[in-house]
């Protein structure tokens, strides 16, 4: 394992909350109604061109880990070390983005869904990926099947995972943690619904059995 992920790797907990902010002005509210609820970390997605904006607003507090996720390239990669994230996630495997963030010092969590692309993670010196979507490519027990070869491997699921499913993805044991969108689902954020934001996160944290 490399020393990004030895030295500086940040404790995300078990529940990771996938953000996509169409408002920069949303950032501070959602930030306290996760912080609320529980969790420590957020993945903040750069889908939206409010994207940097937000993690900027995130990065400045100090009861929340935020990191940027649908990073696509390199020039995307530094604007978001730039704005303050601590971590980054890419869908799938991109070198120059997980280049960027090695010289940076800053852990990646590149999208893995074969086996290939979990080698070339770990020809990378990574030894934590993401699978998405986890849903659509089989689930909590394609997951089982993948870490049984990459026994070092630990697996972040993103994508179509639902409260009913969360616990299948928590009880394996390959998996670091879950990628929750439900938790910060668009309606909720439109519509400034920070108290129900912050108990989908209590249960989420819950359900996982805690933030740790």
């Amino acid at each position: 394992m490399t020393d990004v992920q030895n030295s500086e790797q940040p404790a995300i907990g078990r529940v990771l909350p996938v953000v996509v902010l169409e408002d920069a002005r949303h950032a501070g509210a959602l930030g306290d109604a996760l912080v609320k609820g529980g969790l420590a970390a957020a993945e903040v997605t750069l889908r939206t061109a409010a994207g940097l904006d937000a993690i900027k607003t995130l990065a400045a507090r100090d009861d929340l880990v935020v990191g940027a996720g649908t990073v696509l390239s390199a020039g995307q990669a530094e604007q978001a070390l730039a704005a303050g994230a601590r971590f980054v996630v890419t869908p799938g495997f991109a070198p120059a983005v997980v280049r960027v963030c090695q010289d940076a010092g800053v852990p990646v969590f590149p999208g893995a869904a074969t086996a290939t692309e979990i080698q070339m993670a770990l020809d990378a010196g990574l030894e934590i990926v993401k699978f998405f979507p986890a849903q659509q490519l089989g689930g909590a027990e394609m997951i089982k099947a993948l870490a049984a070869p990459f026994r070092g491997v630990r697996f972040i699921p993103t994508g179509g995972i639902t409260p009913a499913v969360m616990p299948e993805y928590l009880a394996v044991p390959a998996v670091l943690a879950v990628g929750a969108s439900w938790i910060v689902a668009a309606d909720l954020i439109a519509g400034e619904r920070w108290d129900e934001v912050t108990a989908r996160t209590a249960a989420a944290v819950a359900a996982a059995g805690g933030a740790a």
